[in-house]
């Protein structure tokens, strides 16, 4: 599990102190923040967040707004960590999407543990072949396949694709595409990534409405249910 990266949300600095000690200690990467409004900043700017500790009693956004703003875009894995240990309060935090609900006061080896085994549960087997509903994308081999047919892309399609379905769920600005895709150094406008996705879509063919526009934004890979 080495080298994930955790935000840990909490509007008490010893706690996300020790919170985040035993994460580093156990080899993850921490970013913090100690009110709602900040969690989701950091989110949102932050493209590579593997799992969210979140309080739910916090300044600005409680931490069931948090989650449900998050669930939004995302299916990244979410701890609920809080004082408030009622039954009804954790039949609540499932229902908005949390993965996990840990009551203070916690152990922290507990607490490792959990995050462990709630990582675990959402790698797949073989990172590198990602399956979606007739679609299936070979990262070894750079092969897309749709329901037995290979498709073919350009490099710079099978980019695009790829840099969309590693971010599964979230939203992408069409600066972050841009900038991930093209790199810093590119001197075209947003328009390019608008020309890639028509491009795509038209390649996915039936599987086109995986790659779906965030109106105003960017956009996403979801396959919906």
């Amino acid at each position: 599990m080495n080298g994930k990266k955790i935000l840990v949300v909490d509007d008490e600095p010893l706690i996300r102190k020790l919170v985040t000690d035993f994460l580093k200690k156990s080899g993850y990467i921490t970013i913090e923040a100690d009110d709602g409004r900040k969690a989701l900043d950091l989110f949102s700017q932050e493209e590579d967040i593997d799992l969210i500790i979140l309080d739910v009693m916090l300044p600005e956004y409680d931490g069931w707004t948090v989650c449900r703003e998050i669930r939004k875009k995302s299916k990244v894995p979410i701890i609920m960590l809080t004082a408030r240990g009622e039954e009804f309060d954790e039949l609540f935090g499932f229902d908005i999407g949390a993965d996990e609900y840990i009551a203070k006061p916690f152990s922290p080896n507990i607490l490792i543990a959990r995050v462990n085994a709630v990582l675990r549960r959402v790698v797949p087997a073989d990172n590198n072949l990602k399956e979606f509903s007739g679609l299936t994308i070979d990262q070894n081999g750079r092969q897309v396949v749709i329901e037995g047919s290979t498709v073919d892309l350009s490099p710079k399609e099978y980019e695009l694709l790829n840099y969309l379905v590693e971010n599964y769920g979230k939203a992408l600005s069409r600066e972050q595409i841009l900038d991930k895709v093209w790199g810093y150094d590119y001197y075209g406008d947003l328009r390019t990534v608008d020309t890639h996705i028509n491009r795509l879509r038209i390649k996915l063919d039936s599987k086109s409405n995986y790659v779906q526009t965030v109106r105003g934004y960017g956009y996403r890979f979801e396959v919906e249910k």
